[in-house]
C-alpha cells in the first residue's frame, strides 16, 4: 500500500512539474499547482518541499534566475528585458539576486559569456569556438513521450532508465520502433548537480497514459538546431559549448527555454564508449 501511494504521488507531482515547467511566466499560484496535482492546497507545499527537495518559492525562483542567465548570453535581450521576465520588479532586485545565486552581476556575466569562453564552477575554462562543425536547422515533429524524471547529475541517470524500460517492457512499448531520447533541462555548468533536471523518454503512441511515477508528455513543434556527438556521453558538453557558443553567435540564430533534447541512436550496452551517436537538438526561437 505505501508503494503504490508514492506511485501515485509521484504521478500527481508530475503534473504539477510539467504544468509549472510549461508556465514560468505565468507563476503558477500554489493554490493552482495543487489543484493541477489533485492534492489540497494546504498539503502541497509540505509534499512538494519533502519530494522535490526545496520549498515551491525557492524552485521558481531559482528556474527563472538560471533561465535569465541562459538567455542574458544566448539572446539580445536587455538586461531589463531579462529582470522583467524573470519577476522582478526592477534591474536592480534583479542584480542583486543574480550575483548572490550565481557571484557576479548580470551585466558581467553576459560579457563574460560572449567572450568565447567561460569559466565553469569547478574553475575550468570551457571552449565555445574556434572549430567547425555541422549544424543542420531542423523541425521536430511533435511526439508523445513516457519519461521518468532525473534529478542529480547526468551521468547517474541510468536508475531512471532502468525504471522506465522495466516499465515499459511488460506493455509492449520496447518495439523496433522505438526511440530513446533524453531531455536536458538544466545547464550543469549553471544548476547545482544535485538540482540538474533529467528525463529519461521513450516515444509512445498518443494514447498512452500515465502512471505511477511515469510521466506522459507531448515534445517538438518547433526549430531546433541539429548536430551530431560521437563519443561518450560524458563529453557530450564539449559539442553543447561548440554549438551554442561557436555556431550560435556566428548563425545570428538565438537559443530557446525549451529543454535540449538527445536522441540515442545506438546502444551503450553493446556499443564501445568512443563509437556512441548522440543527435542533440536544442530549441531555437522562431526568426
Amino acid at each position: 500500500m505505501a508503494n503504490g501511494l508514492r506511485e501515485t504521488y509521484a504521478e500527481r507531482l508530475n503534473r504539477a512539474l510539467d504544468h509549472l515547467e510549461r508556465n514560468l511566466d505565468e507563476d503558477p499560484s500554489l493554490e493552482e499547482l495543487a489543484r493541477v496535482a489533485c492534492f489540497s492546497p494546504f498539503h502541497f507545499h509540505r509534499i512538494f518541499t519533502g519530494m522535490v527537495g526545496e520549498p515551491l518559492r525557492a524552485h521558481v525562483r531559482r528556474l527563472r534566475l538560471e533561465r535569465a542567465r541562459h538567455r542574458l548570453q544566448f539572446t539580445s535581450l536587455s538586461v531589463t528585458r531579462v529582470a522583467l521576465d524573470a519577476g522582478y520588479d526592477s534591474p536592480e532586485a534583479f542584480s542583486r539576486a543574480f550575483r548572490a545565486q550565481f557571484g557576479m552581476a548580470p551585466s558581467h556575466w553576459r560579457d563574460t559569456a560572449r567572450t568565447g569562453a567561460t569559466t565553469t564552477p569547478g574553475g575550468r575554462s570551457r571552449d565555445t569556438g574556434g572549430r567547425s562543425m555541422d549544424v543542420a536547422v531542423k523541425t521536430l515533429p511533435e511526439m508523445t513521450v513516457a519519461y521518468v524524471r532525473h534529478t542529480g547529475p547526468y551521468m547517474e541517470c541510468g536508475a531512471a532508465w532502468e525504471r522506465l524500460c522495466a516499465w515499459a517492457g511488460p506493455k509492449g512499448l520496447l518495439g523496433p520502433g522505438t526511440r530513446f531520447l533524453g531531455l536536458s533541462h538544466d545547464d550543469p555548468e549553471i544548476t547545482a548537480p544535485e538540482r540538474v533536471r533529467y528525463d529519461a523518454c521513450i516515444t509512445v503512441p498518443r494514447e498512452t497514459g500515465p502512471e505511477g511515477e511515469v510521466g506522459v508528455k507531448a515534445i517538438g513543434g518547433g526549430q531546433y538546431a541539429v548536430t551530431l556527438h560521437k563519443g561518450p556521453y560524458e563529453k557530450m558538453h564539449e559539442t553543447y559549448a561548440r554549438l551554442c557558443g561557436g555556431w550560435g553567435p556566428e548563425s545570428g540564430r538565438e537559443f530557446g527555454p525549451q529543454a535540449s533534447v538527445e536522441f540515442y541512436l545506438n546502444d551503450p550496452s553493446s556499443t564501445a564508449p568512443e563509437e556512441l551517436l548522440t543527435e542533440i537538438w536544442v530549441a531555437l526561437l522562431e526568426g
